[in-house]
């Protein structure tokens, strides 16, 4: 098939300012078939972060190299399989794993960071250390000392046990989510006050999207930054606590300025 064989869209110009699958033109009937074979490509891509486990190690030298005391654990899901049926053991510790966080000798903090495979462990394996580097000369007091504990087979509400278990006043989750066949690696950040087993989702603030053609590492850790120290000083998350950091930053106010342009 040539190109005079397809009939392009009158929105074709928009593509160069979005990823989203729009004006793809048409041949005869069907899509073209480069188009065709570009959905087939991010389909298996999609697929492919969602299986994919994640590169621990990998991860783990990171963040020592950033200067992080790291810690492991693991939900009730004993394997991907069941991680994709099962979404309530996703969501609580496997209970071996509990006595284990109980003895692992960690700096107590005000802040609990965790980072879970969640549905994309392509996006934790690409995002969240620098992620963390870009957040972390901003919250230079207030992770001063807090771990960060790596949770594989993980669901959001598995860092509501897990900082309850470290007594921590905030809980920080960085989470790979669910793939889209634009974004298969697309980061996402969950904060939550007074985190326990059982917290619901009304409970937190959400930061989506975090990768390099969605909201930036810069504009992820200022955001991240202004939320979880509105969140200490007020002793609440979620409904009760609006995002309004992109005022603080107009404003000059109590947050470091923000290294880079607001994606």
């Amino acid at each position: 098939m040539t190109d005079k064989n397809v009939t392009e869209s009158p929105w074709a110009e928009w593509r160069s300012v979005t990823p989203a699958r729009l004006a793809l033109g048409r041949a005869g009937a069907g899509m073209p078939t480069d188009e065709v074979l570009r959905f087939g490509w991010a389909h298996a891509m999609a697929r492919d972060a969602i299986h994919a486990a994640l590169d621990v190690p990998k991860l783990e030298a990171a963040l020592h190299d950033q200067g992080w005391t790291v810690a492991h654990t693991h939900s009730r899901a004993p394997d991907r399989t069941t991680y994709l049926r099962r979404p309530d053991l996703g969501r609580v510790i496997d209970p071996d794993e509990i006595a284990k966080l109980r003895t692992v000798p960690l700096v107590r903090s005000d802040v609990c960071i965790v980072i879970g495979d969640g549905l994309s462990s392509l996006a934790i394996d690409r995002h969240a250390a620098p992620l963390l580097a870009a957040l972390k000369p901003l919250l230079e007091n207030e992770l001063k000392q807090a771990p960060v504990i790596i949770a594989t087979q993980a669901r959001v509400a598995l860092a509501d046990e897990i900082a309850e278990l470290l007594q921590a006043k905030l809980s920080i989750m960085l989470i790979g989510e669910r793939p889209g066949l634009s974004s298969p690696d697309s980061l996402g950040i969950y904060i939550t006050h007074a985190p326990f087993r059982g917290r619901n989702d009304a409970g937190r603030n959400c930061i989506s999207n975090v990768r390099p053609e969605g909201m930036s590492y810069a504009a992820a850790a200022f955001k991240l930054a202004w939320l979880v120290r509105e969140a200490l000083n007020r002793g609440l998350t979620g409904v009760d606590l609006k995002d309004e950091s992109d005022l603080a930053l107009v404003t000059g106010g109590n947050t470091a300025r923000l290294p880079g342009p607001i994606a």
